[in-house]
């Protein structure tokens, strides 16, 4: 298949195609999330060399284990269920150790994507500022309410497919999420930052 027609392929169809040994099927695969899964990652483990060699984990993972994907989930789930365990893994291993290093290098890649039109310097280094104070913000909640704001805000994912990631019960994600966007709402006002 060329590259133009594996791109209008459903990710199922995709999955199947790779498990059959149609050869790019799982490149486009890797095409598709490995930005979303690093940025995911790399906001969840606060390193960005780490985020990086658990990206190329996690899509070992995946290829190894496209077999057993079940067809009736979304893919996307699926992908992100492998990083989330990959993640929270990395995190047990290394938490003392990395937690002086949460904060990524000087032109991250991973920032906030910005909205269209074009900003004046100031409104950029404004904005710039702004993701800033929320990053380091979400950065300083604790893991388990961490991983929840990311994926619920940063990845867009529904809460029926948060209870899917992280196995959590349904009342547990909203009532986290909950306190999670409260202690970032004390945490702003704390520093005067409003319109947040």
């Amino acid at each position: 298949m060329t590259l133009a027609a594996l791109s209008l392929v459903t990710d199922r169809e995709l999955v199947a195609t790779a498990v059959s040994g149609v050869e790019g099927s799982f490149e486009e695969l890797v095409r598709r999330y490995q930005r979303p899964i690093s940025a995911y990652v790399y906001r969840m483990v606060g390193n960005y060399e780490s985020a990086l060699d658990l990206t190329q984990e996690i899509f070992i993972k995946v290829y190894s284990s496209l077999s057993r994907y079940r067809p009736e989930f979304k893919f996307s789930t699926w992908i992100y269920k492998i990083a989330h365990n990959s993640a929270v893994d990395h995190l047990r291993r290394n938490t003392t150790r990395e937690q002086s290093l949460m904060v990524g290098p000087e032109g991250d890649q991973f920032d906030l994507p910005l909205e269209s039109g074009r900003l004046s310097p100031e409104q950029e280094s404004e904005r710039k500022e702004r993701r800033g104070e929320i990053e380091s913000v979400v950065r300083a909640l604790p893991a388990n309410y961490r991983e929840l704001i990311i994926l619920r805000h940063s990845q867009d994912l529904s809460y029926e497919e948060i209870v899917e990631v992280t196995g959590l019960p349904l009342g547990t994600v909203k009532n986290r999420l909950f306190r999670a966007r409260e202690m970032m709402r004390q945490q702003f006002v704390e520093k005067g930052i409003t319109g947040i």
